[in-house]
């Protein structure tokens, strides 16, 4: 599993962890995640998000 990292923040999306504030269950890997999710820290859009190096 891949983490992503938004590229306005800094956050780091953990697909092992998921976002279980924002109804994302662990195991969720980022491109199943809705499209109108967003960073919980600042707020950014998916696509804002990078696939971690």
């Amino acid at each position: 599993m891949i983490t992503h990292v938004c590229s306005a923040c800094g956050y780091e999306y953990d697909p092992e962890v998921g976002d279980p504030d924002s109804g994302i269950p662990p195991g969720t890997v980022f491109e199943d995640i809705p499209e109108d999710w967003v960073c919980p820290v600042c707020g950014a859009t998916k696509d804002l998000f990078e696939p971690a190096d």
